[in-house]
């Protein structure tokens, strides 16, 4: 097994993408409750369309390999850090 310097990269990268679309479309979610006539099918929805989309994104990212997962997840964590590090500061 090599090691893929390039292809780490580009999981990680991948990882911080997904991050930004799942947890920024979770606060879009929580912001438009308010305004949902029926807020439990909107959460519903929600999750499952952001669950659907990262599950694709980790899978195209990864490609198979246990590293690029990884590389992937630390985006995905990272991205998750820097959103909610924001929003303490906003």
């Amino acid at each position: 097994m090599t090691l893929d310097a390039a292809g780490l990269a580009l999981a990680g990268g991948a990882g911080v993408l997904i991050g930004l679309f799942y947890f920024s479309g979770l606060w879009w979610t929580v912001k438009k409750l308010p305004f949902r006539k029926k807020p439990a099918l909107w959460v519903f929805a929600s999750l499952l369309v952001r669950l659907a989309t990262a599950l694709f994104g980790f899978y195209l990212a990864a490609g198979g390999d246990w590293m690029r997962f990884l590389a992937c997840l630390t985006g995905f964590i990272a991205a998750r850090m820097v959103l909610v590090r924001r929003r303490q500061t906003a």
